[in-house]
């Protein structure tokens, strides 16, 4: 039957292989839950990429979105601006309108013409023709008149057109920005909504952090264990071994007095003594 301290070292020798079952056990849950905090990491940082390039589409469209607005508002003033152009020579107009003569411009035109032949070609006298030239300088004005009346439509038509070009461009550049406004608006969502099950992702990866920690924690309280029950094992073994030699060296002062005394015992014979035993009594001084 062994003894206590051998059956001791026995059984810190079945808790230390215990505790190393253990540490394998916990040393792979814990790589079980790293690499599931890894591969949450990793989804993580795919989204979280994905929601930036959101990010920058959305920036880049609502900077589009801002140039859109300064060319709609710059239509609109050119437009406001035409507008005022179109009123005053609508009211230029009026007021030629109102000084209009009956005869069109075609017979105007004639009837100058006739009057200047007339005072060219036919013998006047200086009343007569005073009378002439005050005639033509009065159809001259009148004639002037429907010319006047005539720029200033082209100039309405002009005018109409360019404030309906500058309304249509506006409208267009209000119409883009409406939907570029819209696909910004998307694009924002869709990056919270990534970054939203990112965030809700980090939950997941840090309960699997703080489970690898734990269990790391274990492994290390493990670890600390191992070490102790070692010191442990090594001190009774050193007690064994320490014990092993004092008996050792019992056993051989044991068997050293033996020796001694039978070496006396021969010198009282007279028997003769082997080299062993005359050192052996030499040390002692027997001799």
């Amino acid at each position: 039957m062994s003894d206590p301290i051998t059956q001791r070292i026995e059984e810190l020798n079945r808790q230390l292989t215990a505790l190393k079952e253990q540490r394998v056990q916990i040393n792979n849950e814990a790589r079980i839950w790293a690499e599931k905090r890894n591969a949450i990491h990793e989804q993580i940082k795919t989204l979280r990429a994905e929601a930036k390039g959101l990010g920058e589409k959305r920036d880049a469209i609502n900077q589009k979105v801002l140039e859109l607005k300064s060319l709609r508002e710059q239509s609109r003033s050119q437009q406001k601006e035409k507008r005022v152009e179109i009123s005053k020579t609508k009211e230029k107009m009026r007021v030629l309108l109102e000084k209009k003569p009956s005869r069109g411009l075609s017979a105007i035109q004639r009837d100058i013409e006739g009057l200047e032949w007339k005072i060219q070609t036919t013998p006047l006298s200086i009343k007569e023709e005073k009378v002439l030239v005050d005639q033509v300088r009065i159809l001259e004005n009148k004639r002037l008149i429907h010319k006047q009346l005539q720029e200033l439509k082209d100039t309405l038509v002009t005018l109409q057109t360019e404030e309906r070009a500058l309304a249509t461009r506006a409208n267009l550049s209000h119409e883009r920005l409406a939907e570029l406004a819209e696909q910004s608006q998307k694009f924002h969502e869709q990056m919270i909504d990534l970054l939203t099950k990112a965030q809700n992702l980090k939950a997941g990866a840090d309960t699997a952090h703080q489970k690898y920690v734990e269990l790391r924690q274990k492994v290390n309280e493990i670890h600390r264990k191992h070490i102790e029950l070692l010191h442990q094992i090594n001190s009774l073994k050193q007690e064994i071994q320490k014990k092993d030699e004092e008996q050792q060296a019992k056993r051989e002062q044991e068997l050293r007095e033996k020796a001694v005394e039978k070496a006396h015992e021969k010198v009282r014979r007279g028997e003769k003594l082997t080299w062993q035993e005359f050192k052996l009594l030499a040390e002692q001084g027997s001799l």
